[in-house]
């Protein structure tokens, strides 16, 4: 009996896990379409995990919604930052830090 329920908490962690990657695939993709788009620098090239949660989507399914950090330069000597929020796999909110245009 325990072995079974073993088997279902580590199966259950090695989806949690892949479906972790993916959507941190995804959100590095839009912080750096998010950079090009707006002519900025997406430094380091990655995001960092910051919270995960659960919340619902358009639909009013539940998800996991995971929030990522990332930062970004404007003038190449500055360091500003951003937030992606993925609700699954897909991207539900991305924020820029103000800067000043020029």
């Amino acid at each position: 009996m325990w072995e079974g329920a073993a088997i279902v908490v580590i199966a259950a962690g090695i989806f949690l896990w892949l479906d972790s990657l993916k959507a941190r695939e995804r959100a590095v993709l839009a912080g750096r379409s998010a950079c090009e788009r707006y002519a900025l620098q997406f430094l380091d090239d990655t995001v960092a995990f910051a919270r995960l949660r659960l919340a619902r989507g358009e639909d009013g399914q539940l998800r996991i919604a995971r929030t990522y950090t990332f930062e970004f330069s404007d003038t190449g000597n500055n360091r500003r930052h951003g937030a992606i929020v993925m609700l699954g796999a897909e991207l539900h909110d991305l924020q820029l830090e103000p800067y000043p245009v020029q």
